[in-house]
């Protein structure tokens, strides 16, 4: 008798249904609020495998039913669900149908993850740090949607880490100028050496400080940046891939707080809470996208930071962030203390107060406005915000979660605690709230960029 032949090939895995993890078939039930749906996933359970049948008929053998025999309409229910990245990726992991099925849903936004420059995440509501596989994702200088924005000698390039997608830009050193001869004037004031008239490009394009603290993926063929030193920048733009940036050479630098692209236009909002349009052309000869004019929407009704004779100041951030189709100014109010009459530098920043706008285009005005929606939470980032609906999974509207992710040489105050967070403001009531104490980091120099991230999904 001819021996028998041995196969090399690994014998496939016949998963059962009692091998799905409890913890994560308890998630489903939890998530399950009708008695019919409950009472469906534990048929499914019981009758296709589950222990119970198993032990009380342990000479029956139960067919080994695969994990795509779920019904996929079962299936998007709970993924809808699920408002946390971490939990979807779990689901779609599970095997090839359900992964299809993650796909092919249009599932409601979840809640995004906070990112931390030494490469750790937080999956919302969740606690416990992770790290992507395969991938550190450290030292990040921006942040924008589900894009991470890294800065290299030869240039810039976008990773988002949830698919792995990479985009590349331009360096900072390879700018189009326009006019192409522009040059910097300089004139003296005291022996000192001064910018004529004012601060443009051409006057902090070779300082090595120059970096970008604001990127916005405005379409698959534009990018625009604010790009400065300190609380000055400029706007630049380019077409992911080229070779280039693009540049007003003569415009004035301004003191840029915030950028959003908003219904097919480019917005830039000023420290004197001037909203300005950026108008978007095609260069001729290249068909790079470049800037035809910046003009003025709104003129804002500022107020600069104050210092009082009680030894406290008043400090401000703004925000321009889309929700429920309408564009919004936040304006943030730190209340900071000076220990000492007289040492600006050595104020401390305290509790903030938060008040919301709503452009008017067609009075040119800002409207305060005492809701954001009902449905809406805000998370606001110096690299980032959005306006996300979270209703579907129980959260409370009218919320605004915001971080202290201030940059080195844009700070008007310090802080006397050593670990940073996040919080959430209510704006109902004006009450606030530290939503996880557990999720911390140190707060140095390096730590500085945490950001909101935004997963496509």
């Amino acid at each position: 008798m001819a021996p028998e032949e041995k196969s090399h090939s690994q014998p496939v895995r016949a998963w059962s249904w009692s091998s799905i993890p409890l913890d994560l078939a308890g998630l489903v039930l939890r998530l399950l609020r009708s008695y019919a749906n409950r009472a469906r996933f534990a048929a499914v359970w019981f009758a296709r495998g589950g222990t119970v049948v198993a032990e009380k008929k342990p000479n029956l053998q139960p067919p080994a039913l695969s994990w795509s025999s779920i019904p996929l309409d079962l299936a998007g229910l709970v993924l809808r669900l699920l408002p946390a990245h971490a939990d979807r990726a779990r689901f779609a992991s599970v095997c090839l149908q359900w992964r299809a099925a993650a796909r092919q849903q249009l599932l409601p936004r979840p809640l995004p993850l906070l990112a931390l420059p030494d490469g750790t995440f937080y999956s919302l509501p969740y606690t416990k740090p992770f790290r992507f596989p395969g991938c550190g994702f450290a030292g990040y200088q921006s942040a924008c949607g589900s894009w991470l924005v890294f800065p290299r000698d030869d240039g810039c390039f976008l990773v988002d880490p949830f698919s792995r997608e990479t985009v590349t830009l331009p360096p900072l050193s390879s700018v189009r100028l326009r006019p192409p001869n522009a040059v910097a004037k300089w004139s003296y004031e005291h022996g000192a050496k001064v910018a004529d008239p004012y601060v443009t490009w051409m006057h902090m394009k070779d300082s090595d400080k120059l970096h970008i603290s604001k990127l916005v993926v405005c379409s698959p063929n534009l990018v625009a940046a604010l790009v400065g030193i300190g609380y000055t920048s400029q706007i630049l733009m380019c077409q992911p891939g080229a070779l280039s940036w693009s540049v007003r050479a003569y415009d004035r630098c301004k003191r840029f707080e915030d950028m959003s692209f908003y219904q097919g236009k480019l917005y830039a909002l000023t420290k004197g809470e001037n909203l300005l349009v950026v108008n978007i052309s095609d260069d001729h000869c290249t068909g790079d996208p470049q800037v035809s004019r910046i003009g003025q929407v709104i003129k804002g009704d500022p107020w600069y930071s104050i210092a009082f004779t009680n030894n406290a100041m008043l400090c401000k951030k703004l925000y321009l962030v889309e929700s429920c189709g309408a564009l919004l100014m936040v304006r943030r109010t730190i209340v900071c203390r000076i220990p000492e009459p007289g040492l600006y530098s050595e104020a401390v920043a305290g509790w903030s107060a938060f008040e919301v706008f709503k452009a008017d285009f067609e009075h040119s005005r800002w409207i305060s406005v005492s809701t954001v929606g009902a449905n809406q939470v805000l998370f606001l980032g110096r690299r980032c915000s959005r306006a996300v609906s979270l209703s579907q999974y129980g959260v409370l509207g009218d919320q605004i979660s915001f971080l202290d992710d201030d940059e080195e040489n844009r700070m008007e105050y310090g802080y006397d605690k050593e670990n940073a967070s996040f919080g959430t403001y209510d704006i109902r009531s004006g009450g606030f709230s530290s939503v996880h104490p557990e999720i911390s980091w140190k707060r140095c120099d390096e730590m500085r960029l945490a950001a909101w991230l935004f997963p496509h999904d």
